[in-house]
Formats: C-alpha cells, structure tokens, sequence
C-alpha cells in the first residue's frame, strides 16, 4: 500500500524545494499561529483551508509526486497567488508537526468519509476521457514518442488541433509558456505532467525532446500515456495502452556471428523495448504500448535491453564476466566454474600525499596542508582485493572461469601488521591516493609518517610486502649526509656573505632559497611561536626542487633543533622580498648570531675572524675589566657590569645603548669608561657628550666629584668660540643638542675618541637638526645614555640607531614596513621578537626593581578632583566646539594630517580641567584658588606640609605654576622654582636639597632629567600627559640611588575628563615600549576613531553632542 501524504511530507522534508525562501519564512508562522484546518487526506492529495490576511480563509488542494527522489509539491489555492502559495506550504507545515495524526480526519455523524466520498464522486461524475481532453475548438496537448539511437526514449510536447481530416500537430516554442499562462484546453493532468517534465529536464528545451531515465522517466511515461494523447508520428492515429506481456531476455547469434540481446514473448521477439523502469514495449504495427513483465532485476533488465552486440570472439570473456556479477544475469554462452581456495594473499602497499591549501579560521589566512595515506590491498596471483567487497575475484582460463576463493584469516594477519605500526582506519575522505588503491590507514602526526618511512617500510620489504610508494609521498626521503657553513669575509669590509647548507647524495644544497620559498608558501611553519612550540627531536620536511619542472622530488627531514638555530641565524629572511642567492648577506655587528649555530655539527669553511667577533659579542657582559685607578667611587655590582658592557663594545669596535632607568647612575658608569680609557693610554683624542642644557651642572659636578683626572670643557655660553682652536687639549668637552648645529663646523673638524649623546631621546626625530648634525661628526665609539630609548613610536628607535650603527635597522622606509607598521598597527609580536632580537646585543638596560634592591619603597596613587561648576559648564562649551572642529579637519583630511588641530583640541581642554584662567577668551569669576584642583593641590599641601614632607611639583603649564607660585606666596610656604627660563639653575636645586625649601615648582620639560633631588620624598603631578616615560624621568628626580626615604607619587586627575582619558592611553603606549626593552608583547598605539571618540566624550551626566 502506497504512503499516505501525511506520511510522505515526513519522508521526504525536500518537498521543501518547491517554494521559495520567503514563502516558507510567512508560511511556517501561519503554521505556527494556528491558521491551518485539515479537511481530507485521501492517498496523495491534501484537501485543507488556511485563514490569510484580512480575514479571508482560502481553499487548499495538494497533490504530492515522488520523483527522483524529491517530493514535488502540486498545490493549487483560491488566493491571487493561485499555486504553490504561502498557505499551500503552511498546510504541508501542519502537517509534517508531531502532532498531526495520519488517520482520517473523523466527520460528524451521519457525514462520508472522505475515502467514500471520493469514491462517490467518480460515479457522480465519469472520469475524463482519455483522448478527448480538448477544447470547443478541438485543441488539446499531445506527447510525441521519440526513440533515440542509443535506445532510450525522450517526449516532444506538441498541441493537437481536431478536425475533419483528423488531429493537426504543431510545435509548442516553450513548455513555460504551457505552465505559467496556460491555454483553457491544458487540464490538470497535462499541468502535473509539464511540471515533470521541466523538474527532469533543468536547461533542457524543445528542440531535441525532453529525456526519459529510470523510475521517474517510468512515471511521466506512464502518465502521459495514460492521457490517451501520446503519438509516435504525425501521420499516424493516437498510441493506445496495450496490455502487460510477460517476456524474458535471449542472446540470439545473428548472421555475422554477432550475439544480439532481445525481449522474447513466447516465442516472438518484442522489436522495440523502451528502457525505463518498468520497461516498456512499443508494437508500431498495433500502435500500442504496454508494460513487460519479467523476473531479472528491474536496473539489470534496463541494462540489458541498451547491451551492445557482443563479437563471436567476445562471447566467452563476455560471459565469464556476467557470470561473476553479483545479480544473475543471462550470459550469451554456457562457462564452466571452478573454485581455487588455496591462493595465500600478498600485502600491497600503496603510500601517497596530498598538498593542499585551506583556509585556518584560528589564523585568519590560508595556510599548507599535508594529507597522507597508506592503502592496504591483497594480490591473490594476480587479482587484488580489499576491504570487505564480497565481489568475487574471477578470471578466465581457456573457457573455464575460475573463482578464487580470499582469506579473511590471512588478511586481518596483515591488517594487523599495518595496526602494530600505529595505523589507524582513516576516517575522512582523502586524495592522496585514489579509492581503487585500497584500504585506507593513516597515522597520528609527521613524526609517525617518519618513524614509519625510516623504521617500519624496511620491514615490510624484508617481509615481502609490495609498496608502491607514489611520486607525491612527502616520506620517501634522502638522508642528509652532512651540513656545512660557508663565510666570506672580505677585508676592509664591514660586512660578510654567510651560506648555510646541506649535502645529499654527495650535492650541496644552500638552505636559504628553500627556506626563504617556503616563508612565502607556508610562513606558519616557521614563525617563532611555531618553532618553540616543536620539540629539537620534531622533523621539518623538505623537498629540495620544490618549484622546480626539470627534477624530481627530493626530499629531506630536518630536525627542528638546527632548524631553530639555523632562522636565529638567518631571522631576517622573511623580510626579503625578491630571491636570494645561496648566501646572505650581513653586516659585522651581525656576527653575534653565529653563536646559535656554533654548537651545530657544521662542516665550517673561512670566517675565522667573523665567528671569533661573535663569540666576544655573546660574551660581551662576561667581560671582566678593572675600574679605573683614579675614580673616587665605588661602583655598585650592576654598575661594573655596565664598564664591562661598555669596554667589551669598545674592544669589538661598536656602539650601543646604555638604557638604564633614571636614578642607576648612567653618567658614572659613562665617566667610568673614559676614565679607564685615559688611563690606558687609548684617549689620544678627546670624548665629547652631547646633552640637554639643564644636564651641564650636573656632568660639571660629577666629572668633578668622580673622576677629577679628566679635564673637562663645558662648550656652553656665548663665550665658547674661543675655545675651538683648543679642544685637543682636553679629555671631555660637553656641549648641548640646542648648540650642536651651530657649532658643526668646528665639532666636525675633529675625530673624537667616544661620542655620546645623554638622553639620546632628544634625537628622536630623525630629521630634527640636532639628530642630522650627530650623524655628521666623526667617532670610533658611539654611545647613547637614555632611559627611554622609544617614548611614542619605534621611528624614535631607528633614529638612535641610524646615529648609533648606521644601517644596522636598515632605511627608514624599509623599517616602517617591515616593523613599525606591522607591530604598531597589527601587533605582530613575532616582529617584535625580532626586532627586540636584533637591537638587544647592543642595549644594556636595568631597571630600579632589578638592581636597586635596597631603595626604599615607592607608592604612585592617583588623586580624584571633580571639576567645579563653572569649570563643567566651561568644558563642555569647549568640548562641543572642539569636537566639531576636530572632526571637521579629520573629514577633510584624514586623523594622520590632522595632529596639530587634535592636539590643540586636547590643550583647551586640559587647560579648563587645571583652572580656567589659563583659557583665553574665558572669565573666571569669584576665588579660584579654592575650586577644583589648584583648590585640592593646595589642601594636600597643608596635610603634606604639616607632615613634614618635601614636596617636587611638576606641570607642563608654566603658567599654571605661575597660579601656584601666588598662592604659595599668600601662605608663605617656601619654595624653589624651576622653568625653561631659569638661567641659574644650581642655586634652586641646591635651596631644595639643603632643606631652604619645602616646595620645588618644576616645569615637566625643563626639570623632568638630569636633576638629583632625593631630599624630597613627595611627588605631584599636577596634569598628565600621553607619555608616561616622562611623567616617570620626573618622578626618578627623587626616587633614585641615594634616596632613603618612602616616596609617595600622587596624580591629580578631574574625573570624567579627558585627563582620566590619557590615564587610558599611557598604558597603551607603556606597553608599546616595554614589548621592545622588556621582552614584553607587542603593543598598539594610535589615535583611532574610538580614542577620538573618547577624549571627546562628555561629561558624565551631560547630554551628548
């Protein structure tokens, strides 16, 4: 019995196919909301109704077909719509919920069932007549029988026109026509048939016929015959159904000697079987068609009425093969059988891989992917095997056809060798070997393909096993009989060509090509993090001619213990982008990196001398030397490490960065180092140290204090002129960035034994006049003193570097791309790593919490100030008007060339959160030293003051240390003050050391360095700003060697402002700088639409712009 609609909705969720997309949203929640009422399900037909919109209730009638698999809906509605609509698809909704019941919908007493009442309506009204579907004018839809060459069947849709003369046929241009706006004389049954017809036929036309296959060809047939319109020639009358005959299948010899297959009813042959399912007879003489009825198979019976004529001499072979096939199947000749049960199985092995790209949604990019199978099959003399097809293994002896018998008992015996080496079934689909080769077995991972290729294949070839390793097996390897280092230095030069390699089969391979490709193809195999995460015993494969058309594969495993060694050594090849020789190319100072492959079991050829420099540059701070006889201190142990650091640089003929924070002593250790070299005999020409103008008095004083011996020359002042004609006569001169351009001329007339630049950050931009005149002088040591070698950006680092070790970070352009771009934008920490790699021999830093165990503690706080009321209102008046502009130039010129109006936006507002009498154009009213935070500054003050404290107060606003200075005045609190103008710049320090104040009013940039002021013991940072390197030189004026004191470090910050918004932004900028010094993560820093956003946000509790 034949599936109910109910139970064919369920079975088949396709039927889905038949609406669109929107269709089903609207009708899945009429279905949802109730809308639906089932009326009848009688066989395939639905019979229901659905309330729509507006009230109205609609009528349903639906008819389902399975065809091919799929269910296709025929729905018709009474709405405007009219087939297939949103309530047809939310009838069938209802119907596939679990709760719809299968039986018939139960009437009210007294009422038919719908199965009766179905039954009654075809005696009420007499079915239709098969042939006389047309209309008043004799129209009607005709099928045309069309028999192709290769035995199949199509149907031609034609209309039919009735008349005296008999049916007129003419062609119909398009079916869809037919379908969509349909001619009064296409019935019902002509619409489901069209409909068919265009499901099976997508893209088909007209012009050859619509194609019939299989069981739905069968149906549509069926139908179509059924209609009593079907013909097979224009000239001829109508086909009619004919009745089943039952037939079987002969071969006949023909008189060529040919076997011919034909369908036999008794003894007639039927001269024309249509092969679909069921098959079908077409009598021409009769014009009749019916169905053939036999016991084969109905698929094996299709077959066989398309088989070919079969050759004499093919008659035998034909038949032992159909005589093996699973279903029985007549054969044109008798065969005689004979069954072997004695044949053992042999192992064939089939090994392969596959390379391929996907994309990894952990990375974000696409990535190289490795596929590798092994196939197992079993060759029984001749005639393989595998896995469990019970297809009989058959061959053809003389004319008897042997079956031979396999051997699950010998097979599973070989299954479990491949088991024992670790082989798994695999279970996912793979190309790397195809599906005919057999059984398909994977290992875990690389490491167990290359135990296996190296441990397990030798095995099974001793056992007798046969592998058929394909070309494409990443583990058919070659062993590597040696690896060699190649240096080429040439004198006088301050760079050297560095080869490394291997020998395979007698051939030397350099490395660097194959490695630098395979950055390109498959960069995750080599980045940093992938190479710590791999253990020195992993191997890295490699095919040498990989790219290559003209050879072979070559094929080598590396372990990744000189792996790692050998990208430490050549880290910088990613960075490359055209191709590289065999050797690379590196500068001297370069030789450091020697030291990762020293340890490697090279085969070394030249480079004595480079590999001797990088030997001393990794032992640079294991150097131990002798402070100078003359100094006057005792160097701390950390310190000595410093003259160490500094003399093994000298002895290798290099500079480098002496970045300790602010307080270590940086200045001994320099004065140290020039001593130790006057007292060597190596100072036959002067040092000069180049510094910021505040930093004179205190070189002055510690020259003086530590190394006395040193004749000194402050090049300071508008008398120095006459002083140029004498500068050998000295050992140290001392001049500052600002007076540097100006005396170039004479400066560059010497060649000065050490040049150093103290807090090298003034030359961070490259450009600036004092960084171009630094790189002009002549020296035979360079050195830099700083503490904050990088403060916004990584360009401030190339600058020092490019006046350190010209070229060693390459060209600014080339730097930008390579590494500030990728780490200040993107993040790269892999970039970073290697920057930091790279700079890191040639950067000494310590910091306080490293090596200055004994200093006292240090407490930062911050100091929450809520804002007046005049200056909320004041602020947010400011803020809209800033914000607007802002973001105005921003539209016209983009964030990158708008700085300058951003950052004189940020300056208003930072001027109303200190005191609104540093904002032009703005009144302040009443008594302002009570309000906001110069009212909070001056309260902790009197606590601070009554406790004893000395107090170091610093802002960037000198003006606003104006505002204090009166207010200090007015409570007669002694103070010093410290600004830009300040010319006698001892006597205030010296006040606040010997306790004469108890208050130092310093402006952030002319008393943020180079000051030692350790007798306070409070910090206060009246107003923040981006760069806390800045904030922190300040505070180190107090918290510093010699300091014995707690400090206590307060921030005054107005809460909600765009103070509490720069709080945000250090610590994104601290981050940058420490991924660099300390080995920390990349970090990113840029004033993007959010920042903006941000400092521009309005107060709390204030309405948006």
């Amino acid at each position: 019995m034949k599936p109910d609609a109910a139970e064919l909705v369920n079975q088949y969720p396709n039927w889905t196919q038949s609406f669109s997309k929107a269709t089903l949203q609207r009708a899945e929640r009429y279905a949802d909301e109730g809308r639906v009422e089932l009326d009848a399900i009688y066989r395939q037909t639905i019979t229901a109704r659905c309330e729509g919109s507006g009230d109205n209730v609609y009528q349903q009638t639906i008819e389902l077909h399975i065809a091919g698999g799929r269910c296709h809906v025929e729905g018709e509605c009474d709405c405007p719509v009219r087939q297939n609509c949103k309530h047809c698809a939310a009838v069938l909704f209802t119907l596939s919920g679990p709760d719809i019941s299968t039986e018939p919908v139960q009437s009210p007493p007294g009422t038919l069932s719908a199965e009766l009442q179905h039954w009654l309506s075809g005696l009420e009204q007499p079915p239709a007549q098969t042939g006389a579907a047309d209309d008043k004018r004799g129209r009607m839809v005709c099928y045309q029988l069309q028999l192709t060459d290769a035995a199949g069947c199509s149907l031609l849709v034609r209309k039919g026109t009735r008349s005296e003369d008999g049916i007129r046929f003419s062609r119909v241009q398009s079916l869809y026509d037919f379908l969509y706006e349909p001619p009064r004389f296409v019935t019902d049954q002509d619409t489901r048939i069209l409909r068919l017809l265009a499901a099976l036929n997508q893209g088909a036309g007209q012009d050859r016929g619509y194609q019939l296959k299989g069981q739905e060809g069968g149906e549509l047939f069926q139908r179509a015959l059924e209609t009593g319109r079907m013909l097979f020639d224009v000239n001829m009358p109508l086909l009619h159904e004919g009745p089943t005959r039952p037939a079987e299948f002969r071969w006949v010899r023909q008189g060529n000697g040919n076997y011919r297959g034909l369908w036999y009813s008794g003894e007639e042959p039927l001269r024309c079987v249509i092969p679909l399912l069921p098959l079908y007879y077409f009598d021409v003489q009769a014009q009749e068609v019916g169905k053939v009825e036999h016991t084969l198979d109905p698929h094996v019976a299709v077959q066989l009425t398309i088989a070919p004529d079969v050759p004499e001499h093919l008659v035998v072979p034909l038949s032992h093969k159909l005589n093996a096939l699973s279903h029985k199947v007549p054969t044109p000749a008798p065969v005689r059988e004979q069954v072997i049960e004695d044949i053992q199985p042999q192992a064939l092995l089939a090994l392969g891989s596959l390379e391929y790209t996907a994309y990894m949604p952990k990375t974000g990019r696409m990535q190289r992917q490795m596929q590798h199978r092994a196939a197992l099959a079993f060759d029984y003399d001749g005639l393989q095997a595998s896995g469990s097809d019970d297809k009989p293994l058959t061959r053809l002896a003389g004319n008897t056809s042997q079956r031979i018998r396999r051997q699950p008992q010998a097979e599973q015996a070989l299954r479990k060798v491949l088991r024992d080496f670790g082989f798994r079934p695999a279970t996912r689909q793979s190309k790397a070997l195809p599906d005919s080769a057999g059984e398909m077995y994977q290992l875990p991972d690389d490491e167990a393909w290359l135990h296996f290729a190296r441990e397990g294949l030798p095995r099974l070839r001793e056992a007798g096993w046969a592998i058929d390793t394909h070309r494409d097996f990443a583990f058919d390897l070659q062993e590597v009989e040696d690896w060699y280092a190649t240096i080429d230095e040439a004198p006088g030069h301050e760079w050297f060509d560095l080869e490394l390699g291997i020998v395979v089969d007698g051939q030397r391979h350099s490395l660097l090509p194959i490695v630098l490709q395979l950055l390109r193809s498959s960069p995750e195999l080599l980045r940093p993090s992938e190479l710590a995460r791999r253990s020195d015993d992993e191997h890295l494969l490699i095919d040498l001619n990989r790219g290559r058309l003209d050879a072979s594969p070559l094929r080598v495993a590396l372990p990744y213990g000189r792996i790692k060694a050998v990208m430490g050594t050549l880290g910088e090849l990613y960075l490359h982008e055209g191709s590289v020789g065999p050797a690379l190319r590196l500068d001297r100072a370069d030789a450091a990196r020697l030291n990762q492959i020293e340890g490697m079991p090279l085969h070394w050829e030249g480079g004595e001398h480079v590999r001797d420099l990088g030997r001393r540059l990794r032992d640079a701070r294991d150097l131990q030397v002798a402070p100078p006889v003359a100094l006057r201190a005792s160097l701390r142990a950390y310190q000595q490490q410093g003259l160490n650091w500094l003399q093994a640089l000298r002895e290798m003929g290099t500079g480098g960065i002496l970045g300790d924070d602010m307080g270590l002593g940086k200045t001994l250790q320099a004065l140290a180092h020039l001593l130790l070299e006057k007292e060597s005999g190596r100072l036959v020409s002067p040092a000069l140290v180049v510094m910021p103008t505040s930093l004179i008095p205190n070189w002055l004083d510690e020259a003086a204090r530590f190394a006395p011996d040193l004749r000194v020359l402050p090049l300071h002042g508008p008398g120095r002129s006459k002083h140029f004609a004498k500068l050998g006569d000295y050992d140290l001169v001392l001049t500052t960035y600002a007076l540097l351009p100006r005396d170039l001329q004479h400066l560059r007339a010497h060649a000065w034994h050490v040049l150093v630049l103290d807090e090298a950050q003034n030359i961070k931009s490259s450009t600036s006049k004092a960084a171009l005149a630094a790189c002009e002088l002549q020296a035979t040591q360079r050195l830099c003193l700083t503490g904050t070698p990088m403060e916004n950006n990584l360009g401030e680092l190339w600058s020092i570097f490019h006046f350190l070790m010209p070229g060693w970070l390459g060209e600014l352009k080339r730097f930008n791309q390579d590494y500030r771009t990728p780490i200040e934008r993107h993040g790269d920490s892999e970039r970073m790593a290697h920057l930091a790699n790279r700079v890191r021999p040639f950067l000494l830093r310590r910091t306080k919490e490293q090596v200055a165990t004994e200093l006292p503690a240090k407490t930062e706080m911050v100091h929450w100030v809520e804002l007046s009321d005049a200056q909320r209102d004041t602020y947010e008046a400011v803020r809209v008007a800033m914000d607007k502009k802002v973001r105005d130039e921003i539209a016209r010129n983009g964030a990158a060339r708008s700085q300058i109006v951003i950052l004189d936006a940020l300056l208003k507002l930072r001027q109303v959160c200190c005191d609104l009498r540093l904002v032009k154009g703005v009144e302040s009213k009443g008594n302002q030293a009570d309000k906001g935070k110069l009212g909070a500054l001056l309260q902790m003050l009197d606590e601070l003051l009554s406790e004893g404290r000395r107090v170091l107060l610093f802002s960037q606003f000198t003006s606003m240390l104006a505002l204090i200075e009166q207010e200090l005045q007015k409570r007669q609190i002694r103070y010093s003050l410290l600004t830009g103008d300040t010319r006698d710049r001892r006597t205030p320090v010296q006040q606040f050391q010997q306790g004469e104040s108890e208050v130092f009013l310093i402006s952030l940039k002319a008393g943020g360095v180079g000051l030692n002021l350790t007798a306070a013991d409070t910090v206060i940072h009246f107003d923040p700003w981006w760069n806390p390197a800045s904030e922190n030189q300040a505070t180190d004026r107090a918290y510093r060697i010699g300091q014995d004191k707690p400090v206590f470090v307060f921030k005054l910050i107005t809460r909600g402002t765009v103070e509490e918004k720069i709080q945000a932004l250090q610590q994104e900028k601290a981050a940058l700088a420490a991924s660099l010094l300390d080995g920390g993560q990349a970090g990113q820093w840029r004033l993007g639409d959010e920042e903006i956003d941000a400092l521009f946000a309005p107060l709390p509790g204030k309405r948006g712009r």
